[in-house]
């Protein structure tokens, strides 16, 4: 590949999936199936608890990569690279951010959690609030997040690899749409832990593999990072203090420490991971080895990004005509540079499919989960019946997920720009929820009425900012300088040093695991040339939500009348802030009886002397 660097010609991604990439296919689909099959088979859909939360004594390891692999997906392997090789590498900065948010799901979120042991996230919400409406309207938001999600996870894989393995958009979400509603069904959540773990390491071996051959082929590490500094990729500290600049060393950091508290610690699939070992320690453990497997992976996701760069530095390939989207990029690698291997495209598509059926099925049981225990549970048909049927009713509800996940995957295709609007104002709802768990975790004194009033405001105020973003931005953000010089038809095409872009299915959603505004914003200027809140970067979007939440939750509360102590339990709240707010009730409590006690004490004082003037009048003299 170094002597062909910088000389290149073709006129697209043409499919290049042989015999033996097939067969690699093949046995990562068939062995995903024979896990769930073989999950079933040993009673790991028994009963709901083993359904939902596997017994809760599952072996750590397998959940620790399940985890890793629920968490990232195919929208992570291709849109991290993709980040990197068109705006740099100052993203990957949201990893020293994810440190800070393990320590604080670590020290306040799992504890709290766990040791309820509730099987629905939001059943927080109303043993906290003692509202049953309150937990409903966050599975709502929760649950409509979550399908949107599925719909992406499956659409945006299946549009970058159609000309790679030559099966169409629609067969391709199909069939892993099947794929995951089948043994999610039939295997409940150990199915889904075991099949993690195999689609976990695929990921991580798959483009291990690619990185390895081409980094040889590009003369070795130092190269790579070389070519990558020349071509102003290795920005890590743009130190700026504006919140408009969309990737700064502030705005990437802030926005690593909430991807993980709302996506791990708030999160209805990382709770059924969380919950379904045996021990508080157990599950501590979890985020340390989350956090490592994090790093691991998007640390080698983003240096793929360089190397695909390093690759095509004097041409590339977007430009130059060659792929038709940007997302495109690591697929277009494996299939120029590396399908003469046989079965290496195929090991490269499993790995992005591995991603692909880990987040779908994850999201797919939790939202089963989340309707059972949140809505269907609670009603009196439901109540009456037994724990046999009930995992029955609990595995009618995953195979709907499955179907809905590919009709929602169709939709994302159909509605364009549309959906663009969807997915702004879905990327609004996490941070209000996130906001009203954090306050009943950390702010004592709120209530029921403050929690209300909070996530609602919260989501107008962020619902009217991401749609005023989507109408008044400035359009997408600009790429670094991109060159063409090496292509074999630079003279037959005009194209500008540096070029933007807007429409890729990956910007939509480059970084999060969540829906988010990555490249929904211009974070630069609005179409009047000025600088407005509309172009506020992306990354702050989340914290801000939850903030605003956490802010008008607390004013509203203490209005109409903060939560009292003694009604308070440490299961609850955070211990020390429970113990602080407390300390705060009683001493403001003994000051407010001191006060009286003492005004008391002066009108009694008072009264006599105006007994005694009164007497003296009426005493009789000598």
């Amino acid at each position: 590949m170094g002597e062909d660097n910088g000389t290149y010609g073709g006129s697209g991604m043409e499919g290049h999936f042989g015999k033996t990439d097939s067969a690699v296919f093949g046995i990562m689909l068939v062995a995903s199936v024979g896990i769930g099959v073989c999950s079933s088979l040993r009673g790991g859909a028994s009963s709901t608890q083993e359904y939902l939360v596997g017994g809760r004594n599952m072996s750590p390891f397998p959940v620790a990569l399940s985890l890793v692999g629920g968490f990232i997906s195919a929208i992570s392997i291709l849109g991290n690279a993709t980040e990197v090789y068109y705006f740099g590498i100052q993203l990957s900065t949201s990893l020293l951010g994810a440190i800070v948010g393990t320590i604080f799901l670590h020290s306040i979120i799992i504890p709290i959690i766990y040791n309820l042991r509730i099987t629905s996230l939001n059943e927080y919400l109303e043993l906290r609030y003692n509202s049953r409406f309150l937990r409903q309207v966050a599975t709502f938001g929760g649950m409509l997040t979550n399908a949107i999600y599925m719909g992406m996870c499956l659409y945006a894989p299946s549009l970058a690899l159609s000309t790679v393995t030559n099966l169409s958009v629609l067969a391709s979400m199909c069939i892993m749409g099947g794929i995951c509603t089948f043994y999610i069904t039939i295997g409940g959540v150990k199915a889904v832990v075991y099949t993690d773990v195999l689609q976990t390491l695929l990921m991580f071996g798959g483009v291990l593999v690619v990185v390895i051959l081409c980094c040889r082929d590009l003369g070795g590490v130092a190269n790579v990072i070389d070519i990558a500094n020349q071509g102003q990729r290795l920005e890590f500290f743009n130190m700026d203090p504006s919140p408009y600049v969309r990737h700064t060393f502030w705005s990437t950091f802030t926005f690593g420490f909430f991807l993980v508290v709302s996506a791990i610690g708030l999160n209805q699939s990382t709770l059924q991971r969380f919950i379904s070992v045996r021990s508080l320690t157990t599950a501590l453990r979890l985020c340390w080895t989350f956090l490592v497997g994090l790093w691991v992976l998007w640390v080698l996701f983003f240096f793929s990004g360089l190397v695909a760069y390093a690759t095509y530095s004097t041409c590339d390939p977007l430009a130059a005509g060659y792929i038709n989207k940007a997302d495109q990029i690591l697929p277009y690698l494996v299939v120029q540079k590396l399908s003469h291997l046989p079965g290496l495209s195929g090991l490269f598509v499993a790995a992005v499919y591995g991603g692909v059926l880990s987040s779908v099925s994850s999201t797919g049981n939790a939202m089963a989960c989340l309707v059972w225990e949140d809505f269907l549970k609670l009603r009196p048909y439901f109540t009456r019946l037994s724990d046999p049927a009930a995992t029955k009713v609990i595995k009618l509800l995953s195979s709907v997920t499955g179907v809905l996940a590919v009709i929602l995957g169709l939709m994302v295709g159909n509605l364009g720009n549309i959906f663009h609007v969807i997915n702004l104002i879905v990327s609004c709802i996490s941070g209000p929820i996130v906001g009203t768990f954090l306050s009943g975790m950390l702010l004592p004194w709120t209530n029921y009425k403050g929690s209300l009033v909070g996530i609602f405001a919260s989501f107008v105020i962020f619902a009217w900012l991401v749609v005023g973003k989507f109408i008044k931005g400035g359009g997408a953000p600009t790429m670094l300088p991109l060159s063409t010089h090496g292509c074999l038809n630079n003279s037959s095409t005009t194209l500008s040093p540096t070029i933007t872009f807007n429409s890729s299915t990956y910007f939509n959603l480059t970084t999060s695991e969540m829906p988010d505004l990555t490249s929904a914003s211009s974070e630069e200027m609005g179409d009047d040339g000025e600088v407005t809140i509309y172009n506020l970067s992306y990354c702050f979007i989340g914290i801000l939500g939850a903030v605003t939440t956490m802010l008008i939750n607390s004013a509203v509360s203490v209005l109409t009348g903060p939560t009292q102590p003694k009604q308070l339990s440490e299961d609850v709240v955070f211990p020390p802030a429970l113990r602080l707010y407390t300390w705060a009730w009683q001493l403001s409590t003994r000051r407010h009886l001191q006060e009286n006690k003492e005004q008391g004490k002066q009108g009694d004082g008072e009264e006599g002397v105006s007994m005694l003037h009164i007497s003296s009048l009426h005493t009789p003299s000598s």
